[in-house]
């Protein structure tokens, strides 16, 4: 007798996105996407987690049979230390946002950096040589700036509201920069001195509709300009880009590229991002 492909199709491997907030997070729409284009037996959900109770939230992951999960704001920076193994770039980073259980444990990883990274790249602009200008030293612009050092552009500042956690970000980092030939700087939002080839914002004044946190003068004609968060959030900056002749970008194309390298470590497969990204897209404009 012969055995169905229904009944002999493995049981799907459970995957989450963990965060607070989390009810915004188009990961699942992603992941489930990856999973039809490459067959893989993934589910992905969403899980809120207390902000004192995310070792606790792993702990009951784990329990329902959670194989890996994607982390997001508050928790990148917590993660680490929670996992047995943490790779190089999250080492760097300071911080993780992908953990993928193993026999021993977690093991803490950052796609962050490379997602954007790949994201540049996607928009053509080669980050060798360039001047780039990095808005905020949260746990955004920890997981961005290796790879963005790796890209070798002549030089990276980092402006933060408190300078002294920019200078912290840049000093962790002032090895790599060298071994790349990469000149650092860190400061103040009023230190920027433009103009810029790329702008990233990874700052939170876009969460709080604030202002754009630094000046015009940072911005030339064709500058690339990016803002992390999406949809509504980043409008605010992409219309103030545009109006000074930037050339203006979401952190979709970051999001979908970040979560394809974290579905790679988790399933050994590499999905296609631009389809996905072009699906994402048409989801969100629908009224």
């Amino acid at each position: 007798m012969s055995t169905s492909a229904t009944a002999s199709a493995p049981a799907d491997e459970l995957y989450a996105v963990i965060g607070n907030p989390i009810q915004h997070s188009q990961s699942p729409f992603i992941h489930a996407a990856f999973a039809r284009q490459t067959g893989e037996p993934v589910r992905y959900s969403r899980v809120l987690s207390p902000f004192d109770g995310f070792a606790d939230t792993l702990r009951q992951f784990i329990a329902e049979g959670g194989k890996g999960c994607n982390v997001t704001v508050p928790f990148k920076l917590e993660a680490p230390g929670l996992a047995a193994r943490v790779s190089e770039r999250a080492a760097l980073a300071g911080a993780a946002n992908v953990l993928d259980l193993r026999p021993d444990g977690w093991v803490a990883d950052n796609t962050d950096g490379i997602g954007l990274a790949r994201d540049i790249a996607n928009a053509g602009v080669p980050l060798d040589g360039t001047r780039v200008l990095l808005v905020g030293a949260g746990g955004a612009a920890a997981g961005a700036l290796g790879p963005l050092i790796e890209g070798r552009p002549r030089e990276i500042v980092v402006a933060n509201r408190t300078p002294a956690k920019a200078q912290a970000l840049v000093d962790r980092h002032a090895d790599w920069a060298r071994r790349h030939g990469v000149r650092l700087q860190a400061g103040g939002l009023d230190l920027p001195e433009g103009p810029f080839d790329v702008v990233l914002n990874s700052s939170a004044t876009s969460l709080q509709g604030a202002a754009v946190p630094v000046p015009a003068s940072v911005l030339r004609p064709g500058t690339l300009a990016i803002d992390l968060m999406y949809g509504p959030a980043a409008e605010p900056f992409l219309q103030w880009a545009r109006a000074h002749g930037a050339v203006a970008r979401d952190g979709l194309g970051m999001l979908v590229e970040q979560a394809a390298e974290a579905f790679f470590l988790w399933r050994g497969v590499r999905p296609q991002t631009a389809p996905v990204l072009a699906a994402l897209r048409e989801a969100l404009a629908r009224p």
